[in-house]
């Protein structure tokens, strides 16, 4: 009875060894292959890493691109803008000096407009003395033997005869104009009067140009008998 016993206590031992190996064995094979199921993960989480990095790195890269190129269009922009606010400026300048040219035209024109208008009355204030000097030529010619001619420069000439009783066609004769302050001016008396300056400043007090020419013809007489 014993060594039925031991027979099947050592049966039991057995069937336990076999079956331990067995879980041993299969649990080795188990781990091998979970090893080379981790190493295979591994891998290949590496490579979609690498993957993943490598398009980050081209995402980085396009991202910086297209950051300088958006930073060379603001300075484009930028330079673009600056231009036209001093292309701006520029017409702003060139129109204040063409109003102030525009101003200045008309301000000439007007004192261009004075000036003639003046200019036109005092041409008809002059033409309308020498008109009544004209007139006043011939009375002169017959009475005081003067001749008047009017020589270049808008100037006359007064040409006295019978003067000398030796000699009465020999001429004495100084020229007149007015000047711009519409005063008589006596120049080119022949033979040369000392007196004429003094007559010349009597005749613009007085106005009276008869008295001055019978004054005028008094002084070449007394010339000729002194």
């Amino acid at each position: 009875m014993i060594e039925d016993e031991l027979a099947l206590f050592d049966k039991s031992i057995n069937e336990f060894w076999n079956k331990f190996k067995s879980t041993v064995s299969d649990t080795s094979c188990g781990m091998v292959g979970l090893r080379d199921t981790y190493k295979d993960s591994i891998k290949a989480c590496g490579e979609k890493l690498s993957v993943k990095l490598k398009e980050e790195e081209r995402m980085v890269e396009m991202f910086l691109e297209y950051q300088n190129q958006i930073c060379r269009q603001n300075n484009l922009i930028q330079e673009k803008k600056d231009n036209l606010l001093r292309l701006i400026a520029e017409i702003k300048d060139k129109k204040q000096e063409l109003e102030v040219l525009t101003a200045n035209i008309q301000d000439l024109k007007e004192e261009y407009a004075k000036k003639k208008e003046t200019i036109s009355a005092a041409s008809k204030a002059n033409e309308e003395r020498l008109k009544r000097l004209q007139k006043s030529a011939d009375l002169y010619k017959d009475r005081l033997g003067l001749e008047i001619r009017k020589i270049y420069g808008d100037k006359l000439q007064f040409i006295f005869t019978n003067i000398d009783p030796k000699h009465p066609e020999n001429p004495f004769m100084f020229s007149l104009h007015l000047n711009e302050a519409k005063e008589y001016e006596v120049s080119d008396s022949a033979p040369h009067l000392e007196c004429l300056a003094e007559f010349q400043e009597n005749v613009r007090k007085t106005n009276n140009f008869s008295a001055f020419l019978a004054n005028v013809r008094k002084a070449f007489t007394a010339m000729v008998y002194n």
